[in-house]
């Protein structure tokens, strides 16, 4: 089932940071945490996309790639989002590698609740996964909704969205030079 987009589900919190954000890469130094509740840490705003990340993360860096309009699962999704949703899952995944040093990484979208879906909005995950330490041995880092999950921590999210909202801007200036030659 698809919603009027521009009248999305108020229960929908992507929605609710889509409507709080503008849609320009150009206002990004704008992106503020504080614009909803719970707090939303942007990295990415297109008129068809957002990137921002993910309030429990699976491990530091993980991030939610979505549409701006309200579609619930994937076969929803318009040609035109589906073709900039990969393009952008290409380059954070890029920027998200410099950025937290971790070369290893999943990408994971769940349609339904069946599924694992938990926000019934079509979102990908991007989910850095850092080498085994020996602390680490023990603690799950499973998909598919499963895993252990925490709170992200505010001033750290600040942070970090921070520097990949930077990193990102690099990464546009190099696609920029390469659509050039």
């Amino acid at each position: 089932m698809t919603f009027d987009t521009l009248h999305p589900p108020d229960t929908c919190p992507f929605c609710t940071i889509a409507s709080s954000y503008p849609s320009s890469l150009s206002s990004i130094d704008l992106f503020n945490h504080t614009l909803t509740s719970p707090s939303a840490f942007m990295v990415l705003s297109t008129p068809l996309c957002m990137a921002f990340l993910d309030i429990m993360p699976l491990s530091p860096g993980h991030l939610l790639v979505t549409t701006r309009a309200h579609r619930e699962i994937m076969s929803e999704v318009t040609e035109e989002e589906a073709r900039e949703l990969g393009l952008w899952l290409l380059r954070l995944s890029r920027v998200l590698a410099r950025v937290t040093g971790v070369g290893d990484w999943n990408i994971v979208q769940n349609n339904g609740a069946a599924a694992a879906q938990v926000v019934p909005h079509v979102h990908f995950h991007i989910i850095p996964r850092p080498s085994l330490t020996p602390e680490l041995r023990n603690k799950s880092f499973t998909m598919f909704g499963r895993g252990q999950r925490s709170e992200i921590d505010d001033d750290e999210a600040v942070d970090l969205s921070q520097r990949l909202r930077a990193e990102l801007a690099k990464e546009m200036i190099e696609v920029g030079k390469k659509a050039k030659l």
